[in-house]
């Protein structure tokens, strides 16, 4: 239920008056989606798709016929909510730009997980640091299927090279939303600090992406 705030004022004029971060996930979708439905008024339309859904990640990574089943939901909704999803990513991605430094591994890790955690199929992203540990770039390399990527150790060595990285952070993420790294992501884990030693490039982590939640290689010792 919209609060007294809301009630006397409308998100958009509550957010004027209290700030951003006064409203609630529904008040801040409702000026978004600008409308409710027939009968619905905005807030509790927000309101309504945030608990059909589950969470506001789930809604913002809903396709077209999933929302589509929703009464009173289009593309026009759709494209709102899609759009709202992409720039949340790609303020993010601003944060991680040439020459700023990772200052955390929270840091690190929230930048993925807003990357990586919707995709429907694997990606294997590197993001490549200078002596510093300043972000030189950041690149999806590979791309796979639902349940595998190729990754090829010689292709990221060539890539640092390239850039003069003299670090980089490894990233992927499992669509299934279980972040447990694999064998095989251990396996591939090791071929790659092998073949970087060889240029003295260091691989700080690898961090493996799940559905909310995020599992650290250097946090697990094996690194």
């Amino acid at each position: 239920m919209a609060d007294d705030k809301t009630a006397l004022t409308g998100p958009r004029e509550k957010l004027l008056i209290y700030g951003a971060k006064e409203l609630s996930d529904a008040e801040l979708l409702a000026i978004f989606l600008r409308t409710g439905k027939r009968g619905v008024y905005v807030v509790t339309l927000a309101e309504q798709l945030l608990r059909q859904f589950g969470s506001l990640r789930r809604l913002l990574s809903a396709t077209l016929d999933e929302l589509g089943a929703v009464g009173g939901i289009g593309v026009a909704k759709y494209a709102q909510l899609s759009a709202i999803a992409e720039l949340g990513r790609r303020y993010a991605a601003s944060w991680v730009q040439a020459e700023q430094p990772l200052l955390s591994p929270e840091m690190t890790r929230e930048f993925l997980m807003s990357q990586l955690g919707d995709e429907q199929r694997e990606i294997f992203m590197v993001i490549f640091l200078d002596n510093q540990h300043r972000v030189i770039k950041n690149s999806r390399l590979f791309a796979g299927t639902l349940s595998h990527v190729e990754v090829h150790p010689r292709e990221i060595v060539r890539e640092a090279i390239s850039l003069n990285a003299a670090a980089i952070i490894l990233a992927h993420n499992h669509p299934s939303g279980h972040a447990e790294p694999s064998k095989a992501d251990k396996l591939i884990t090791e071929r790659i600090i092998n073949c970087c030693q060889f240029m003295n490039i260091r691989v700080l982590d690898h961090l493996v992406i799940g559905r909310g939640e995020c599992v650290s290689f250097a946090e697990r010792g094996w690194i």
